[in-house]
């Protein structure tokens, strides 16, 4: 409905889903990924299965819209709606990530599947982890855990993030800010929120400026918002 196109997601149930409604852990991918990226190279199943959680894979973006322009760039359009609902023309019919992954599919997972409602978690990479940030800053209490490898925490400085935002909600940047994970938590007044971020040391995009973990590690402890932030090799 949000996205007025077709969309697939994943799902995986685990052996506890048979008798009992288990938790829901929802999974969103970075730049360029479907819903088949997580499912079928993460190796994420034994956990899952051990943990008892449903796990949720929803896709990066509409597909199939037939927007001029939406397949001419990886990092803009198809494959790349950076979990915001857009509000231009012509991407603002269909790219409505945002409410899609929020509202719409829970919606959807909860009345379809053995999931307990009342405990669902986010989590994602790169995009997808600067989309599972701001999912959790923006619906205090709505997911009882957050955490995020390598995810783009600043979008509103770094050239992914302006050049998504500016196509997707305009030229406005006061209107960048509401999907900014930096930005988002020096406004938090929510309830106890613990974030936990991985993130590899010679991450490319790193070096490059693209994620800028700092920058949202600083706003975060400027707050007292409990975060872990572990660099790994």
């Amino acid at each position: 409905i949000e996205l007025n196109c077709k969309m697939k997601f994943a799902i995986y149930l685990p052996p506890k889903a048979e008798t009992e409604k288990c938790p829901a852990l929802y999974w969103l991918s970075g730049l360029t990924c479907t819903e088949q990226n997580f499912i079928s190279k993460s190796g994420y199943h034994q956990a899952a299965s051990e943990h008892g959680l449903v796990v949720v894979a929803p896709d990066t973006s509409p597909r199939g819209c037939n927007i001029k322009g939406e397949d001419d760039s990886w990092d803009f359009g198809t494959g790349a709606g950076f979990y915001v609902d857009a509000t231009e023309d012509p991407w603002k019919t269909n790219y409505r990530m945002y409410s899609y992954v929020t509202e719409e599919l829970p919606q959807l997972i909860n009345a379809n599947f053995p999931v307990d409602p009342q405990r669902m978690s986010i989590f994602g990479h790169s995009m997808g982890g600067h989309g599972a940030l701001i999912c959790a800053l923006k619906n205090p209490g709505k997911y009882k855990s957050v955490s995020a490898f390598a995810p783009i925490c600043n979008p509103v400085l770094c050239p992914w993030g302006k050049k998504a935002f500016g196509g997707y909600l305009g030229t406005d940047q006061s209107k960048w800010k509401a999907y900014d994970a930096t930005l988002l938590v020096k406004s938090y007044q929510g309830s106890q929120l613990d974030i936990l971020i991985d993130q590899g040391k010679d991450d490319q995009f790193l070096s490059d400026g693209q994620l800028l973990p700092d920058n949202f590690i600083a706003a975060c402890t400027e707050k007292k918002i409990p975060v872990v932030f572990r660099l790994q090799e």
